[in-house]
């Protein structure tokens, strides 16, 4: 079978990466996106130092998951006011990778309304200018420093919106360990288990392939053995180091196949409930695994290298792994109800990324 992979993200690994910055930047001026809190962590005032004189202009009042009625403003400021600036340089977790992936691409109008608009359907949106991008995550989790993908929510109308342009995909990933070490137990935690998300629905996927598998089965092993560890010790530069690369992994895993249908229930759990993103899609983990299992022999061989054999007890043993980081894995635990829990997999396993899971759920749930 003749596999198709695709990634073409320059992927920049290790301690002290972040000094490769203006290397990477050559003579082009720099926009930084970052959050809040890089400034009282020293970070803002370190990146400042670095950049020097290529840094136009900074953005650092992203916040969780952004939403559209946050970024609308932030956009047109930045496309008036910062058209002629090269490249966005991202520095953060998810939230600030997917808002500058937002600001990358605009149309002639420079309105934020013309890009929802083409994200809801409405009208097509053809970008005419867009940014190059330079993703550092501070996070090992989310994947978004090499992938084209952007999540843009609006809590107001219970609505998300997924960015996916061909002139979204970052230049460069630029992962620097050392850039994890401030991240509190919760975060690490949350992006772990985004990270464990990603690489199991790289495998019970429509659209797997060797490449993707490789890459999975290693994230899955790494983030099995090391998450634990590192939850007991938040300040070891290597397990920080060893988590970055089996995020990136998985990252490169589903660059390719698309996330499955826990992502796809956890949006729900995340508009409807607040849940964090990272245990919105992991908690369900073992759920949609008992029902993975066994839909494809081919599946089934990539599952048993990934979390071990014999696959009988597989979803047991994930319960137990998920649940000893102190993450519940029902439903109930977080005030769904069998019922609810039932129309929103069921809703789930309709949308877009629902549809690239292998297998049925409606027989789990009945």
């Amino acid at each position: 079978m003749t596999t198709h992979y695709f990634n073409p993200v320059q992927s920049v690994y290790g301690a002290g990466g972040l000094l490769s910055l203006p290397k990477l930047l050559g003579a082009r001026k720099a926009a930084l996106v970052t959050f809040p809190e890089a400034r009282q962590l020293g970070l803002l005032a370190r990146l400042e130092g670095i950049l020097g004189a290529q840094l136009a202009c900074v953005i650092d009042q992203v916040r969780p998951n952004p939403d559209v009625a946050e970024l609308a403003s932030t956009y047109e400021d930045f496309w008036r006011e910062h058209a002629d600036v090269e490249v966005i340089v991202a520095v953060g977790g998810g939230s600030a990778i997917d808002t500058a992936k937002a600001l990358m691409v605009a149309d002639d109008s420079g309105q934020f309304g013309a890009l929802i608009a083409g994200l809801a359907g409405e009208r097509v949106f053809t970008p005419t200018r867009c940014k190059t991008l330079i993703a550092v995550p501070t996070t090992a989790g989310t994947g978004s420093e090499v992938t084209p993908w952007a999540t843009i929510w609006d809590r107001q109308a219970q609505k998300k919106y997924s960015l996916h342009l061909t002139q979204t995909w970052p230049s460069v990933a630029l992962i620097d360990p050392e850039l994890m070490l401030s991240l509190p137990a919760s975060v690490t935690l949350q992006s772990g288990l985004d990270a464990l998300s990603h690489a199991l629905e790289s495998i019970w996927n429509v659209n797997a392939n060797g490449v993707s598998d490789a890459l999975a089965i290693s994230a899955v092993n790494d983030i099995l053995a090391v998450l634990p560890r590192l939850m007991r010790d938040l300040g070891s530069v290597e397990l920080r180091g060893r988590m970055a690369l089996a995020a990136l992994k998985a990252g490169m895993a589903f660059s390719n196949t698309k996330t499955a249908l826990a992502h796809s229930i956890s949006y729900e759990m995340t508009l409807r409930y607040g849940i964090p993103h990272g245990i919105a899609c992991s908690f369900s983990l073992p759920m949609v695994l008992e029902r993975a299992i066994g839909q494809s022999a081919g599946r089934d061989a990539v599952l048993g290298q990934a979390l071990g054999l014999p696959l009988c007890d597989a979803s047991e043993r994930l319960t137990l792994f998920i649940e000893g980081l102190g993450v519940k894995t029902r439903f109930s635990d977080y005030g769904v109800s069998d019922a609810e829990a039932r129309q929103m997999v069921l809703h789930a396993q309709g949308g877009a990324r629902g549809k690239n899971f292998i297998g049925s759920m409606e027989e789990t749930l009945a």
